[in-house]
């Protein structure tokens, strides 16, 4: 248990940070799930522009810290691949 005072705000923060950086995660994830379902469905169209919003987001948490940057790099390549591939 943290008993300075010092501590218990670097305690307190931390609750906070969980919290907002859970959230981001999350929006993370379901920006990913769009991209997967419009893969899935087959459509060129529909899965390049969900990729295209999918990035920003995802940019976004790397550079809030929440995802490593090689983590993000290998999934946008990954992702674009497949995405590549529905139009061949």
């Amino acid at each position: 248990m943290a008993n300075t005072p010092q501590s218990k705000k670097r305690a307190r923060q931390n609750e906070r940070r969980q919290d907002v950086n859970k959230a981001r995660r999350s929006r993370i994830r379901t920006f990913l799930r769009k991209v997967e379902e419009a893969i899935a469905s087959g459509s060129y169209e529909a899965a390049t522009s969900a990729l295209r919003a999918a990035q920003p987001e995802m940019a976004r948490g790397v550079a809030k810290g929440v995802v490593h940057k090689n983590t993000l790099a290998r999934k946008i390549s990954r992702l674009t691949s497949r995405v590549k591939s529905l139009a061949a």
